[in-house]
């Protein structure tokens, strides 16, 4: 056999594996996009880009089986597996404020619900405040709209009435709290737990501390119960913002088994945690293909969602809803993107 029969036959077969209904090989990521609903259309659209796995938001906590069992059987109905859910609504929990423990109680009661529905991973935040507000938009290539952060913008505003400010130390005391009570529920029901980077990680938001502004901080996130289902989202283009080595921090969370979820997109850093745009996938300061390749290395068999795309003129002109964002059109380059990048890695 030639080596370029052999080469399209290795292509081929990486082909056939990402294409393939249901599940990818074990070891073997899996590129995921958010919906915001299971309408035909929303279905069909992702089905149409080759993804096979759907993250999307929980409904209100304590999270109801029969709603949720729903929805998951409307997804495996068209090809589709839900595997990852977001958790949110626990704000006394965040704040350290009374009423956490009965919050606590129904975040449990959710983990159990997506162990008993075979939903393997639940992502969370744990903001005291979202820097959002240093968000704007700047002109790509071709008149694309980019999503850039200045924290200029937000490093003066006061902290909001119904958030206070929060130490660093008060945050850590309160996450610290959360995740010894809910980490055993989620290893009882065998679901790992994912917590996203503080996204922008901006080092002070509205007077309070960012647990997840720094890699040192995800370090130590991971250490406060050790368990494979106390994990993060890794983002390597968050890593980046904040001025790290997106290969090198996958490498040591993927080394720990720590990495829960991964989110996938390019910046361009003008200030460590303070100044950056996030750019198209191609055009960036992160080694996408490097990435990609420590992922397959480390047989990483979880999901890939490569968030944040570039708004084109498609979007604007006729946004879909169903997916995150309603940029179909951004979406269909992204996964594009990261197929192409998955399947190189996989062929070596």
């Amino acid at each position: 056999m030639s080596l370029e029969l052999s080469r399209r036959t290795l292509i081929s077969t990486a082909g056939a594996a990402l294409a393939a209904p249901g599940a990818a090989p074990v070891g073997v990521p899996k590129i995921t996009l958010w919906l915001d609903n299971v309408e035909d259309a929303s279905l069909r659209r992702v089905k149409q880009l080759g993804v096979d796995h759907v993250s999307m938001g929980g409904p209100r906590i304590p999270w109801d089986e029969a709603r949720l069992r729903y929805i998951a059987e409307r997804l495996k109905s068209a090809g589709l597996t839900l595997a990852n859910v977001m958790i949110g609504g626990f704000p006394n929990a965040v704040y350290g404020r009374p009423g956490r423990d009965e919050e606590i109680d129904s975040v449990r009661e959710s983990i159990r619900v997506a162990g008993r529905i075979g939903i393997p991973v639940i992502e969370y935040n744990f903001y005291a405040h979202r820097a959002v507000e240093g968000y704007y938009q700047e002109e790509g290539r071709g008149g694309a709209g980019l999503t850039a952060f200045d924290y200029d913008r937000v490093k003066d505003l006061p902290p909001l009435p119904q958030e206070g400010a929060h130490t660093l130390d008060e945050m850590w005391r309160n996450v610290t709290y959360f995740l010894k009570a809910v980490v055993p529920a989620a290893q009882e029901a065998g679901v790992r737990l994912a917590l996203h980077p503080n996204d922008p990680p901006a080092p002070v938001s509205r007077g309070s501390g960012q647990i997840m502004g720094s890699v040192e901080g995800w370090k130590r996130l991971i250490e406060i119960v050790p368990s494979p289902s106390n994990g993060i989202t890794f983002d390597c283009g968050v890593t980046r913002e904040m001025g790290h080595d997106p290969v090198e921090t996958c490498r040591y969370f993927g080394s720990r088994d720590r990495i829960n979820h991964m989110h996938y997109r390019n910046v361009r850093l003008r200030v460590p945690r303070e100044k950056y745009t996030e750019t198209f996938l191609d055009e960036g300061e992160v080694g996408m293909f490097a990435v990609m390749k420590e992922l397959v290395r480390q047989k990483y068999p979880r999901l890939i969602y490569p968030e944040h795309p570039p708004l084109l003129d498609a979007d604007r002109e006729q946004p879909f809803k169903g997916i995150s964002s309603g940029r179909y059109t951004g979406f269909a380059y992204t996964v594009g993107y990261t197929r192409a990048m998955l399947q190189a890695a996989l062929v070596g």
